[in-house]
């Protein structure tokens, strides 16, 4: 059996972290694939630290593409095959008129929990405006979700599944960018990422607006490293690439923000 306590030894997200611990130790017993439901990006990314120790079981996440932010994992033995296309999904379509009536991804989100669902069975929400959104859900949710959803808001809608590779999906834009500077601190390279004043990203920071690798960080002198993801809430993301040290001893740091 894996070492459970070992493993659970200071993570936050404890109880969904214990209950992939179960999946991934059903996952052995069995030698069959055993599927999680959704996950948010704080709780894939300590799962992936957690079991990035182990060698009897391999794990593979998917969302229906490839920027979705919640998704779900499949778990098997290492000496069993994995792939992507082993995690079931399912899309649908809420189609309607909200040119009138403009609704939001809460609206939808209400909507679809409205119905008596949880929250864990649903993956990405993508909001096409005035034409409905599109949702990703684990497969035995499709059709009661095509018979129950009728509404959103004010407007009638019409739900059904489409073929995951109908998913409306922007690219997110993104910036190339170099910055040197003097550290390596959180305020120092988020505000050069970001473009704005040190001062104005330490208020971000400071007010609980900012996190690195899906954590909230609230100290502005936190180092952060090649590969942290650093987000603010409302303005994007930006990844740390390359860090080289220059002749006088500062830093050279390539970012890429998205928008």
């Amino acid at each position: 059996m894996l070492p459970r306590e070992e493993l659970l030894k200071g993570v936050e997200n404890r109880d969904s972290v214990a209950r992939v611990i179960d999946q991934a130790e059903q996952a052995i017993k069995t030698w069959e694939v055993v599927l999680t439901d959704f996950l948010s990006p704080p709780e894939l990314a300590e799962i992936n630290r957690v079991f990035s120790r182990l060698t009897d079981v391999q794990l593979v996440a998917w969302g229906g593409y490839p920027q979705a932010e919640r998704q779900r994992m499949a778990i098997a033995r290492s000496e069993l095959p994995l792939e992507q296309s082993q995690v079931d999904l399912v899309a649908l379509e809420f189609a309607g008129n909200f040119l009138f009536d403009t609704a939001t991804h809460r609206d939808f989100l209400g909507a679809m929990l409205g119905t008596g669902i949880v929250r864990e069975k649903t993956g990405d929400i993508i909001v096409l405006g005035e034409r409905g959104a599109q949702a990703i859900v684990a497969p035995e949710l499709a059709e009661f979700l095509e018979m129950s959803l009728q509404q959103v808001r004010s407007v009638p809608v019409k739900t059904q599944r489409i073929d995951i590779n109908e998913l409306k999906v922007r690219e997110p834009k993104k910036k190339e960018l170099t910055t040197v500077e003097a550290s390596l601190r959180l305020d120092a390279i988020a505000s050069a990422g970001f473009g704005m004043s040190r001062s104005k990203m330490v208020n971000y920071i400071e007010g609980g607006d900012v996190r690195v690798n899906w954590k909230d960080v609230s100290q502005a002198s936190s180092q952060v490293k090649s590969g942290d993801l650093i987000a603010i809430r409302g303005k994007g993301r930006l990844e740390v690439g390359e860090i080289a040290v220059t002749k006088k001893e500062r830093y050279r740091v390539q970012l890429t923000r998205y928008m």
